[in-house]
């Protein structure tokens, strides 16, 4: 038997089960993952607390919880030649990650994915970065940032924002970062000019950019890409992830399946070039899964939130 994280009914934090599971073991094409650390996302939350997001997943109760996770392959099935035993991966499996053992096939598809963690980097960095890095690549790649622009990013002490922010400076941008007042000199140590958001946030902006905003990227809802349009950004130049499918203004939309082949490449070498930090606000062994995803769904952390096993 093996634990996995688990919930029969949707809702918040509180039908989170930990639960002993048959021990899974690896088909063909597949391979085994002894999870050491799952990374915890809003979309984690957000799936089992809302059927119809669920659904969107293609996920239905009783279902398993979590997307991001790091670990070490101890399983290879039959035809599966990428990995072998021993290896140190992480990756995405959906609604499968906060468990002892995920399976994954290779190679992967659309709601799996797995990449070899570098030397250097641990396991509970390495469970934060497939959906906040790649989320945050995509975003950025959708606006076609380049060095000298201006970019306006809403939601930048998010769990993507820190990296949209990181990834951004790394382009040669200028990065103004909307956020509550409490996480503005953690926004500075990443490298972005802090603005408040709410009402007034264009006149704000316009304060602290004088040669104006060129690009932006709403990591939350509108308000910033609506902002960006009323500045005078072309609607092509802004990007959203949390707006839906075709929102409105003629924005991008755009998530992390939208990613180049190379983004999560650029982000480990950020990583182990000191160019880009992760930082990680709280850690939970998997008995205490409900009391991390609360913190997190509080939306008041400034970082990623990690499950160990």
């Amino acid at each position: 038997m093996s634990r996995a994280v688990v919930y029969d009914t949707h809702g918040g934090p509180e039908v989170l089960d930990v639960r002993e599971v048959p021990e899974p073991h690896a088909g063909p094409g597949e391979v085994r993952v002894r999870v050491t650390a799952a990374g915890l996302n809003p979309m984690d939350w957000g799936i089992a607390s809302q059927p119809e997001l669920a659904a969107q997943f293609g996920l239905t109760v009783p279902a398993g919880f979590g997307y991001d996770f790091a670990g070490v392959v101890d399983e290879v099935g039959g035809g599966a030649t990428d990995f072998a035993v021993g290896d140190r991966v992480f990756g995405g499996a959906l609604g499968r990650a906060a468990a002892d053992f995920v399976l994954v096939r290779t190679p992967t598809g659309v709601s799996d994915a797995v990449f070899r963690t570098p030397d250097g980097i641990s396991d509970e960095v390495a469970s934060t970065l497939p959906v906040a890095g790649l989320t945050a690549a995509a975003a950025l790649e959708a606006i076609g940032l380049r060095s000298g622009d201006t970019v306006l990013i809403g939601g930048a002490a998010g769990g993507v924002g820190v990296f949209a922010v990181q990834l951004a400076k790394l382009a040669g941008a200028t990065v103004i970062g909307t956020a509550s007042e409490s996480t503005f000199e953690f926004l500075r140590r990443l490298g972005a000019d802090p603005v408040a958001y709410g009402p007034g946030l264009a006149d704000r902006v316009r304060a602290l950019a004088s040669g104006g905003v060129t690009a932006a990227t709403d990591l939350y809802g509108t308000e910033t890409a609506e902002t960006a349009l009323a500045l005078g950004v072309p609607p092509e130049r802004i990007s959203t992830i949390a707006a839906g499918p075709n929102p409105p203004g003629g924005f991008r939309a755009t998530g992390g399946f939208d990613a180049g082949l190379d983004a999560m490449e650029r982000i480990t070498d950020g990583i182990l070039a000191g160019e880009i930090t992760v930082p990680i606000a709280g850690t939970f062994p998997i008995e205490q899964v409900r009391d991390a995803v609360a913190l997190q769904a509080g939306r008041h952390v400034h970082g990623k939130i990690v499950v160990t096993m």
